[in-house]
């Protein structure tokens, strides 16, 4: 029948089969009644067109809050009644190991836990998006739980599978075992076990993997849409467990965060990556530490603290494959805030830690300025003193306010200087200003490199931004704020912001020293030559599930009758 085979469809025409009951019934209550049921079918329709399993916003617990079970009551109720006639109709035990340390299993209940105990399974992933889980803290301890929600009949995205494999495999590791249950153990739960299999066995086919499974779970069966996506993903060499991290701390960025976010960034990234840590000093830094990293060959190292020791990290990634990931515990966090968004601002350890987590991978321009890595900007005049007075002790005080307050003190001054800029291979020209940046990335907060909004850090070109002399500096720093709030350049007649690209800057002052900073840092040099390396660091940034379903949905199958 060909409902059966597409249930989004079938969920629209039971809410219009409810619909119809309430407008054919004349009693009030019976026609909230077929309104509620009607509602919830097709808001969960709705949810299947869209691809949207957090719908019944499942929290990491496991547990889904009241007032969606209430509004999605009638829709739960049907489920509960399908599954329990299917559990009962089904002479497949509730839970098999398809390997050694490995289980398949239909929804667990109370009377599971003993099967979890006899087994020594300490580690469980949840499937599901439409059912509560048990309540795991008063099982006792040493259970670890993962939620990973799909819509039944549904295939997870490749960032969600990523994210399983992860977890399985750092509990594997560990000699924990692990079960990955859906509602029946036969759809969701069956792809994630046939994926991280392949993970293991890559010369194996998924046909190979499914028949091994089958052979002990007999009701398990992957739909036609299931079984092409694994297939396409296995084809792609997407189904690789990337679980080795290096973590270079800074124990002494922004207010010594870490020793206050140590044991939490740890019991976060813990169950996903083995963690090798190690923390910087003024023997070894960063640099230090990621060259050794490098020497082990790991999936990624995460600079944890502020944009200097992220840059330390990231000149020895350039031109690598191995991932570079942030979590920002300095002042500005800028290069952080650039690739993850105002989410960095509000809450910074918990948004990266996530984008760690379920983020996807990225290509990223850098630059080379005067033999240096540049992943942010080098800057002479307003930026290069705003950095220069906001010192170590001005920003533990007064954190970014400190920027702030050393850039008033700069603009104040108002010193201009004449430049000698040659971009690309043209011929070279002056220009007189106070402030002058050559930005491969900023954020909207680093107000002078908004010459056209923020720079495309992925683009293959450098921003040059400059300010004129001859109008009131205020002006300029609105016209900024304008450009960064809406990437728009303005061209009135009494212009005072300049914007040009290039891929390569050459800066000088006539044979003056010219002290500048970088990243951060101040330096000084005779001249100053920047340019950029395209799609040179691979970097972690966060990723929509509904967005980065890696061509996941470029050509939607009808799902088969088989239920998860």
């Amino acid at each position: 029948m060909k409902l059966q085979q597409n249930i989004k469809w079938l969920y629209v025409l039971i809410a219009f089969g409810f619909l119809l009951l309430g407008v054919a019934t004349t009693d009030i209550y019976f026609t909230v009644a077929w309104y509620w049921c009607a509602a919830s079918f097709f808001i969960v329709s709705l949810a299947y067109f869209l691809n949207k399993p957090t719908i019944f916003r499942k929290r990491t617990d496991g547990s889904i809050p009241y007032a969606v079970r209430w509004l999605f009551w009638p829709f739960l109720w049907m489920t509960q009644i399908y599954n329990s006639i299917a559990r009962h109709c089904d002479s497949t035990p509730a839970i098999q190991e398809i390997e050694p340390g490995l289980f398949l299993a239909r929804r667990l209940f109370p009377s599971d836990l003993h099967s979890l105990k006899h087994h020594n399974i300490c580690a469980v992933l949840d499937v599901t998006t439409e059912f509560n889980s048990l309540n795991w803290t008063l099982v006792g301890e040493g259970i670890d739980y993962l939620n990973v929600p799909v819509l039944d009949h549904s295939v997870p995205t490749l960032v969600q599978t990523q994210r399983a494999l992860n977890w399985i495999h750092t509990h594997r590791k560990g000699g924990r075992s692990v079960i990955v249950h859906c509602a029946l153990g036969r759809g969701r739960s069956v792809f994630l076990m046939a994926a991280y299999l392949l993970s293991q066995h890559p010369n194996k086919t998924p046909l190979a993997i499914l028949k091994h499974i089958t052979s002990i779970r007999q009701s398990a069966n992957l739909n036609k849409r299931q079984l092409k996506v694994l297939t396409r993903m296995h084809h792609k060499k997407q189904l690789v467990v990337h679980n080795t991290a290096w973590l270079i701390a800074n124990p002494v960025a922004g207010k010594r965060q870490w020793e206050q976010s140590k044991q939490h960034i740890l019991d976060t990234l813990g169950p996903y990556y083995n963690l090798t840590v190690r923390t910087t000093s003024p023997e070894h830094n960063g640099s230090y530490w990621a060259k050794k990293a490098l020497a082990q060959r790991p999936d990624m190292i995460i600079a944890c603290g502020g944009d200097g020791t992220v840059a330390e990290v990231a000149q020895e990634l350039v031109n690598s494959t191995v991932r570079l990931g942030i979590i920002p515990l300095g002042t500005a966090n800028a290069l952080s805030y650039s690739l993850c968004g105002i989410g960095v601002k509000i809450n910074p350890i918990d948004t990266a830690c996530l984008t760690l987590i379920e983020g996807i991978e990225t290509r990223i321009d850098t630059a080379r300025c005067n033999d240096e890595v540049m992943l942010l900007l080098c800057g002479v005049g307003y930026e290069e003193q705003m950095i220069e007075k906001a010192d170590r002790s001005k920003k533990n005080a007064s954190g970014q306010l400190a920027y702030l307050q050393g850039l008033s003190e700069a603009v104040s001054d108002n010193i201009s200087r004449t430049y000698n800029v040659c971009i690309n291979d043209e011929e070279p020209f002056e220009i007189h200003t106070p402030s002058l940046t050559i930005a491969n990335a900023s954020p909207v907060t680093t107000l002078l490199a908004q010459g056209r909004g923020s720079p495309d850090i992925s683009d293959g070109l450098l921003d040059l931004t400059w300010l004129s002399p001859d109008r009131a500096q205020i002006f300029n720093l609105v016209e900024l704020v304008g450009h960064g709030l809406t990437s728009r350049v303005s061209h009135h007649e009494y212009e005072g912001v300049h914007h040009k690209t290039a891929y390569r800057v050459t800066l000088s002052a006539a044979g003056e020293s010219l002290p500048y900073v970088l990243d951060g840092e101040v330096r000084e040099a005779d001249e100053i030559k920047v340019e950029v390396i395209p799609k040179s660091l691979s970097v972690m940034v966060p990723a929509k599930l509904d967005v980065a379903r890696d061509e996941v949905e470029e050509e939607a199958q009808p799902a088969v009758a088989s239920s998860s």
